[in-house]
């Protein structure tokens, strides 16, 4: 039963970045929220059901709530933002933005258009408990919320805040210094041979 409740909690993440996704897919499923990922503003929409291409049966899946990169090629997540608040159907899903720019006039724009919370990145298992009332908010607002799904919200966010995020941070930080030095190298042939400038 407690399996079958957690799964309805279910969380849209959206961001372009695979390593940020994989991480706030990973610490949403530690936090056993059920989720799902996609890599743009345009594809986030097309899975509500809200792009001229969707088809009828995607307007019918339940998400409690979606959490979007702020900075992403195309569509902003401000701009999901406004798409999914002008949206009948979806306007009542609490939308978390995230981004690794600490700029107040941005975090201020995004509230102010309706975003439930503004988190830094990288996103950590602590930030999750934060989650809890715009989820609660979210599922009453459907008028589906009962005592037991709340309960359920409590043991979730618990659970989450006991695991350790250290060593996923670590993983990300690791994986960034890694990426930065391919960035710098440089690769030079001459002659049949390679030589690498670092």
């Amino acid at each position: 039963m407690a399996v079958e409740a957690e799964a309805r909690f279910h969380v849209l993440a959206v961001d372009d970045s695979l390593m940020d996704r994989k991480l706030i897919e990973k610490l949403l499923k530690i936090s056993s929220f059920h989720v799902t990922t996609v890599d743009s503003g345009s594809k986030a929409l097309e899975f509500l059901g809200l792009s001229a291409t969707a088809s009828p049966e995607q307007s019918e899946i339940e998400v409690n709530l979606i959490i979007t990169d702020y900075s992403m090629p195309g569509m902003t997540g401000y701009d999901l933002l406004k798409r999914i608040k002008g949206s009948s159907s979806f306007k009542d899903i609490p939308v978390v933005i995230m981004s690794a720019e600490n700029v107040p006039s941005r975090i201020n724009r995004c509230l102010e258009g309706g975003a439930e919370e503004f988190f830094l990145k990288p996103v950590r298992l602590s930030d999750l408990k934060k989650l809890r009332p715009h989820i609660l908010k979210g599922k009453s607002k459907e008028g589906h919320l009962s005592q037991e799904e709340s309960s359920e919200i409590d043991k979730i966010t618990s659970r989450s805040i006991s695991h350790d995020s250290s060593s996923i941070c670590s993983k990300r930080k690791a994986m960034d210094e890694e990426s930065a030095q391919e960035r710098r190298r440089l690769r030079l042939s001459c002659g049949g041979l390679q030589y690498d400038l670092a």
